[in-house]
């Protein structure tokens, strides 16, 4: 069954950075669609980004130019890097699976994916 693992979320100062990992399996990633999600405290769930064998959508206004999206299908593994966080960055990240080998839309939405992984916390904070 498909199986989603998040991981590298912490505690870190602003402007510092973080590279959070999702872990696929029971699925073979180059089929399938990764987005990364994330919500704040007391605020709803963003989509972030998409990758995909067919291409990655961007990024928000707000995360764009501090984070990039890439995947290793020989590991199994999609990554999101962010650099020069601050504190709005503050959020459970999730990465969640679309079934269909290439993402839909501008950003994600959490409609087209089947499949989440738990989520990693990050905080940015002094």
């Amino acid at each position: 069954q498909v199986h989603l693992v998040e991981s590298g979320g912490g505690l870190v100062q602003p402007g510092g950075s973080l590279r959070l990992s999702c872990i696929a399996s029971g699925f073979t990633l180059d089929y399938y669609a990764i987005g990364w999600f994330r919500q704040a405290p007391g605020k709803e769930r963003e989509g972030v980004s998409c990758t995909s064998r067919h291409g990655d959508t961007d990024f928000p206004d707000t995360m764009k130019g501090r984070f990039t999206i890439s995947r290793d299908n020989a590991k199994n593994t999609v990554y999101l890097q962010m650099n020069s966080l601050k504190p709005d960055d503050t959020a459970v990240y999730y990465c969640a699976a679309d079934s269909r080998p290439f993402c839909i839309g501008i950003i994600p939405r959490e409609q087209d994916f089947g499949a989440w992984g738990q989520g990693t916390q990050v905080t940015v904070s002094s």
